[in-house]
């Protein structure tokens, strides 16, 4: 029986759910050592061929799993679509920053912005669905809304390429709960509306000679080829492992890619960590300390 066909189960922890959170947030984390090996290629180019090489993946799962229906139902549902377009947008807008900043050598900044992303999708909540904010939330928020402060004061300008990451990857979990398809079933629909126009950019870059699959190194072509098995496979053992999972064990494991990310961008990219960043990654830490024991202390009490 696949996990999505599976009964209601209790909310409780599994060891298999455990198992499959924590690859994908590893397999997340590294991520940063791929996007450096293919940042001489255009971000457009990667992120194409990221869309077009996801599709097989997604798609070979989908038949394994038996769940090719769902996404004929929702082909033939305009609202689905429509949503799903959305979605599609979001999360490639959402990967376009995240393939540049790494190339230009700001990584630290993904890594800002994915911890700030817990906090907002709480703002997010209670701004559009009226939800109320528990005290440790409020002082949460502020905590996190202080770091941004004091790195807009320390460099003259807001960090976009942080809150670009926060909102276009908030917004993107936001509208994809309103999908009433499985996860799974959601990214394949996402690429396949992705694929045309990527496989048509592909095509005309290697036509023109500005593609790296065919005009490239052997490197590059690998790379590239690789890219759907890098995009897909660690969303889809993530999608199967969180419906094995608490809410808010979930909540606490997001921090294992971040953390990865930040790790890797001081120590081995040794990307400067200045004064500024020194007073606002504490300050993000601290209300994501706050968050958690708040979050816990909820689900105790429920």
């Amino acid at each position: 029986m696949s996990v999505e066909s599976a009964p209601v189960r209790e909310n409780v922890d599994s060891a298999r759910g455990f198992a499959f959170a924590l690859a994908a947030y590893v397999l997340w984390g590294f991520l940063p050592f791929y996007m450096k090996a293919v940042a001489h290629i255009p971000p457009a180019e990667v992120i194409a061929h990221r869309i077009v090489w996801s599709v097989p993946v997604a798609g070979a799962v989908l038949v394994a799993l038996g769940r090719t229906g769902d996404v004929k139902m929702a082909l033939r549902t305009p609202r689905m679509m429509a949503m799903a377009t959305l979605t599609a947008a979001l999360i490639t807008v959402n990967w376009g920053i995240y393939v540049w900043a790494i190339g230009v050598g700001r990584t630290l900044d993904t890594a800002l912005g994915y911890f700030i992303n817990p906090l907002f999708s709480i703002l997010l909540g209670a701004v559009l669905l009226r939800e109320k904010l528990s005290l440790g939330q409020k002082a949460a928020i502020g905590l996190a809304a202080l770091g941004v402060v004091v790195l807009t004061v320390e460099s003259g300008s807001l960090p976009w390429v942080s809150l670009m990451l926060t909102l276009t990857w908030g917004f993107y979990a936001f509208f994809r709960k309103t999908l009433p398809i499985g996860p799974n079933q959601g990214f394949f629909l996402e690429v396949l509306l992705l694929a045309l126009p990527a496989l048509a950019y592909i095509v005309y870059l290697e036509a023109t000679g500005q593609g790296h699959l065919l005009n490239g190194t052997t490197q590059d072509a690998v790379l590239l080829l690789s890219a759907g098995v890098i995009t897909a496979v660690p969303l889809i053992i993530y999608a199967n492992g969180a419906k094995l999972l608490r809410l808010s064990t979930i909540g606490i494991m997001q921090y294992i890619a971040p953390t990865m990310i930040f790790l890797i961008a001081v120590f081995i990219f040794d990307e400067p960590f200045g004064t500024a960043k020194m007073i606002a990654f504490p300050l993000i830490w601290l209300a994501l300390v706050v968050y958690s024991v708040s979050m816990l202390a909820a689900s105790r009490r429920k």
